[in-house]
């Protein structure tokens, strides 16, 4: 079936799944675009690594995809399952395959009914050799997004991770896009089951038009739309023949339906061989079917919409203002002070500083809270990209300066390059008694 709609999901399929299998090998400053290094706990993205302590971030990154889906079904219905969802691409790559090497359904049909020759030896190994490139290829590249796609492909170092990994994906493709296929979409895929929560009269749907079709009917193909005493559809059941899920989408809104628009396409070429007007099946929604009014932005929409762009303006600021730098600091706990020489009151900590950012730091050591301190330790210190640096402090203050047992304070550590980039970690000072 070829028509505007099957050139649309072309065009939104084929981008996204070279996206797919290019983003691996593309590297900003030296370092891969996109690399979840589960190994050592780092997450590059877009030259920002996001460590474990980020994972807040994360949190914003779900509700904003939830509140786009949510968005973009209540507008537009099921467009992601038609026309961007993986499985539905994968599944046209496999379904493009065996049109390829075995013919049409028809031909396919005949062939397996027959009995085992060269020829049709050699187009299902043709047949299935695709499929497994392709599976494979999609493994690999899957894996690829948390190894270095470059020692997989072209060093060939796999260690018993990656191989597991690139055998299980590989299977679930082949399996998924080459025999399940649209079986996920009916009996796996929970989007399916609360897509109607999110639709309304005026969301966007594949309808068939029953006013203007019913009564169908057969008739010549020279008798005029409006000369019939029948309706436009001229019942050929193209409609339920293209359908991936092998629903009737003239018996109304069902489950079942992916939004493909195969239909819409294939009954519009049968309309062009009558001469009939086009869109007997359309994208349109229910009010406009019962000719009522129909809303763009109705009350749902806007209000998944204002949400999703709130989450969206919380998830940039929350970017921006992320500081690279994590530090913890740690008092000893087997003695809470130390009395040096009746004079000096002596605290010890471990402090640990983490550069999270992919560049060498400098960075500055101070402590606020209490006057006449002495820092014993390192004051200033170099991490390189990614360091973990862990070293003792100790503090010590003259016993006849504490005015309570225990006085909170603040180690403060800045970058020496970037003031703006400083972090707090409150901690306590801890001295005898006073009377």
């Amino acid at each position: 079936i070829k028509g505007v709609y099957q050139r649309l999901r072309l065009y939104t399929g084929w981008p996204l799944l070279m996206m797919y299998f290019v983003i691996p090998w593309l590297s900003w400053d030296g370092k891969p675009w996109i690399l979840f290094d589960l190994t050592a706990r780092q997450f590059h993205v877009l030259g920002m690594t996001f460590w474990p302590q980020d994972f807040y971030l994360l949190t914003f990154v779900l509700i904003i995809a939830a509140f786009a889906l949510f968005t973009v079904t209540s507008w537009l219905g099921r467009v992601w399952c038609g026309y961007t969802c993986p499985q539905t691409v994968w599944t046209a790559i496999f379904m493009w395959a065996e049109q390829y090497f075995e013919g049409s359904r028809n031909q396919r049909i005949k062939r397996d009914n027959a009995p085992m020759h060269w020829e049709r030896f050699y187009r299902k190994l043709g047949k299935h050799t695709v499929w497994t490139a392709v599976a494979l290829m999609t493994g690999v590249t899957f894996v690829g997004y948390f190894t270095l796609i470059e020692q997989l492909v072209l060093e060939l170092d796999y260690g018993l991770y990656e191989s597991l990994w690139v055998t299980l994906f590989t299977c679930a493709t082949y399996f998924n896009a080459g025999y399940l296929r649209e079986q996920v979409c009916i009996y796996m895929c929970p989007y399916a089951r609360f897509q109607s929560a999110m639709l309304e009269s005026d969301t966007l749907i594949v309808s068939y038009g029953k006013k203007r079709g019913d009564p169908r009917g057969a008739r010549k193909q020279s008798l005029a739309e409006d000369e019939a005493d029948l309706g436009s559809c001229i019942d050929c059941g193209i409609c339920v023949q293209v359908c991936p899920t092998g629903i009737d989408i003239r018996d109304g809104l069902q489950v079942a339906c992916i939004n493909c628009a195969l239909c819409i396409d294939a009954c519009n070429s049968v309309m062009e061989q009558m001469h009939y007007q086009p869109d007997l099946i359309s994208y349109t929604t229910e009010n406009k079917l019962e000719v009522k009014p129909s809303r763009l932005l109705h009350p749902r929409l806007l209000g998944y919409s204002a949400g999703l762009i709130i989450m969206a303006v919380i998830f940039i600021y929350s970017l921006f203002d992320r500081i690279p730098l994590e530090a913890d600091v740690i008092g000893e706990r087997q003695k809470l002070f130390h009395v040096i020489n009746n004079e000096h009151v002596e605290n010890r900590y471990q402090l640990k500083i983490m550069n999270m950012s992919q560049a060498e730091k400098q960075y500055q050591l101070s402590v606020d809270g209490l006057d006449n301190m002495t820092i014993n330790g390192l004051q200033q210190m170099t991490l390189n990209a990614g360091e973990v640096l862990e070293l003792q402090i100790k503090l010590s203050l003259p016993k006849q300066a504490l005015t309570q047992p225990i006085t909170p304070i603040e180690f403060n550590i800045q970058e020496v390059q970037n003031a703006a980039h400083h972090i707090t970690v409150d901690s306590r000072f801890f001295g005898p008694s006073i009377r």
